[in-house]
């Protein structure tokens, strides 16, 4: 018998809320990322529940001893408890009455066998009870201890249930995979074979898939397998991965930056084909340009920040397939800490308007190319 060890399983507010169910006829399981992760010693970030009651009556049950209660997807089976400013997300057991590889019509089921099945991967079907204990209605403990990423069942079928699980998959492969064990060739195969229905997701839900899977410590390998089946071309028209993995290796001990990893990838206006926001679609663009620009990093950290400039010169190493010069974190320091020494007031009122904007402009050129060194008077000299 596996018990899991978690510090979350300990706190008393998470037992209180399982206490409050449990006592009113409830059987009350986590499931999902908080047991998969807690077996894996990785962080844990949300606590999903899962029951054999309707969410009316965990509504009533929470209700009835002081727990807010929020019907936040009570026609799909899931209401949100708070307790101490703390949301857990409470779901009834469900089963698939139909899906169209967007989104599923389900009803609710009794087993939790039948819960189980219609999830993604077996690693991500493991329960615990309250008390920690582990419960594997499908024999997927040993595919997390390998770190193997297999879906339930009939790759394909899964897939066909909603496409964006081909995207899910490469995603769960760069943060839990094994590396040195490859890629399941079933996963594969159904995925190659079902590209078609990737077209029918929307660009916001893929989007949100890939900065998911970038975020991961080194995504490169399931990037490149993505591209070799077929998937990263159409999520990613015109992309490219080679810049990825040396980007990655050149980021050692710097945090990730999704961003920055899509800027290496390319394509053809990454952030429409991502539905990325306004300040994302932003910053790529940034990225990109700059990397394929000549500023130094102590202009870069002038003009926008160290963690850009850095970001910056980390992508054009890994474009142009060059090493990192030695002195970056001392130019990016003197630049993100550099004031420029004139102001619109010093050359007025000799000049006005666009005379005025165009010389405070070429003099803040000149300063720059000079280290930061021209001080003021230096500077006024050369509009004399």
């Amino acid at each position: 018998m596996t018990h899991i060890q978690a510090k979350w399983l300990e706190d008393s507010a998470v037992q209180h809320v399982c206490d409050v169910l449990t006592k009113g006829g409830a059987e009350v399981y986590f499931v999902g990322g908080c047991v998969r992760n807690a077996l894996l010693g990785a962080p844990v970030s949300d606590l999903d529940l899962s029951t054999n009651v309707p969410p009316q009556r965990v509504m009533a049950l929470a209700e009835g001893a002081g727990i807010k209660a929020i019907p936040t997807g009570i026609d799909h089976g899931t209401v949100t408890l708070v307790h101490r400013g703390t949301p857990y997300e409470i779901t009834t057991f469900r089963r698939d009455v139909a899906t169209d590889g967007r989104r599923a019509v389900v009803a609710f089921a009794d087993r939790i066998e039948e819960d189980a099945a219609r999830r993604d991967f077996t690693m991500n079907a493991l329960y615990a009870r309250p008390d920690g204990e582990l419960v594997d209605p499908l024999n997927g403990l040993p595919d997390l201890r390998a770190r193997l990423v297999r879906f339930i069942g009939s790759a394909a079928q899964r897939i066909r249930e909603d496409y964006l699980r081909s995207l899910r998959y490469f995603r769960f492969h760069a943060w839990y995979g094994n590396p040195d064990a490859g890629f399941d060739p079933d996963a594969l195969s159904a995925i190659a074979e079902n590209l078609n229905g990737i077209g029918s997701l929307s660009r916001e839900r893929v989007g949100s898939e890939v900065l998911k899977l970038l975020a991961a410590p080194d995504p490169a390998p399931a990037i490149a397998v993505m591209r070799q089946v077929g998937l990263l071309p159409l999520i990613l028209p015109g992309s490219d991965d080679r810049a990825l993995g040396p980007l990655v290796h050149l980021e050692a001990g710097v945090p990730a930056e999704p961003l920055c990893r899509l800027a290496a990838l390319g394509g053809d206006a990454p952030w429409e084909a991502l539905r990325l926001s306004k300040a994302q679609a932003s910053d790529v663009r940034l990225l990109r340009s700059a990397a394929e620009g000549t500023d130094g990093p102590a202009a870069l950290a002038y003009h926008h920040g160290a963690t850009t400039a850095r970001n910056v010169m980390l992508l054009r190493s890994a474009l142009l397939e060059m090493p990192i010069t030695p002195d970056l974190e001392a130019e990016i320091t003197k630049g993100a800490g550099a004031v420029f020494p004139l102001s619109a007031k010093d050359l007025m009122p000799d000049l006005q308007g666009a005379a005025l904007g165009a010389a405070l402009k070429s003099l803040q050129k000149d300063w720059i190319r000079s280290g930061f060194m021209l001080d003021r008077d230096a500077l006024l000299k050369r509009l004399l």
